[in-house]
């Protein structure tokens, strides 16, 4: 079983291990890879705001990370969109020798169920590539429009929140294991 929690400085061995094999695997299948940014992911441990939460299998450790907030970044969604109460995901990094287990859906159903649960109305995302983009439509966010930053387009998402089965991961106790559903 699987179970989200807020990352702790004593995940950082793990994530620099998970960091590296997706940029290995990145890297490997012809895609841009994260390689320059992993330190960055790894410091995300430390986690002074308590936004960083990870994806800990019981048996192999930390397979995923992401970062979650409750205010959006300052662009990319209008003001009306930025007035609504929402949770923001961005940051996600999975462990490819996870990938049967569909560690970023889990990761993105857990944020899902998580607003719901906070009586939030909408869950938010965006990312930098269009495989990325169609990835996170197959676990049920839509695009709501692509916003051109200086040298980058990012896909700006939205799928509104509600209560869903996490057993597949979290397990039929889902709410007592995690203590944070």
């Amino acid at each position: 079983m699987m179970q989200m929690r807020l990352a702790t400085t004593a995940d950082k061995a793990q994530v620099l291990d998970m960091a590296q094999a997706r940029c290995d695997w990145l890297e490997r299948n012809g895609l841009e890879s994260w390689r320059d940014a992993v330190d960055d992911l790894v410091a995300q441990c430390d986690n002074p705001a308590g936004d960083v939460w990870v994806l800990v299998d019981d048996e192999h450790g930390v397979v995923g990370q992401m970062v979650v907030q409750d205010q959006g970044p300052p662009w990319g969604w209008t003001a009306a969109e930025r007035a609504e109460a929402a949770l923001y995901l961005s940051g996600s990094i999975t462990d490819p020798a996870f990938r049967g287990r569909k560690p970023g859906t889990a990761m993105a159903w857990w944020a899902v169920d998580r607003a719901a649960r906070l009586g939030l109305p909408w869950v938010r995302r965006h990312c930098h590539f269009l495989g990325v983009a169609r990835y996170n439509q197959t676990q049920g966010f839509e695009l709501v429009r692509t916003e051109q930053r200086t040298h980058t387009r990012l896909y700006m998402m939205a799928r509104r929140a509600e209560r869903l089965d996490l057993s597949p991961w979290f397990g039929a106790e889902a709410s007592v294991r995690s203590g944070t559903l």
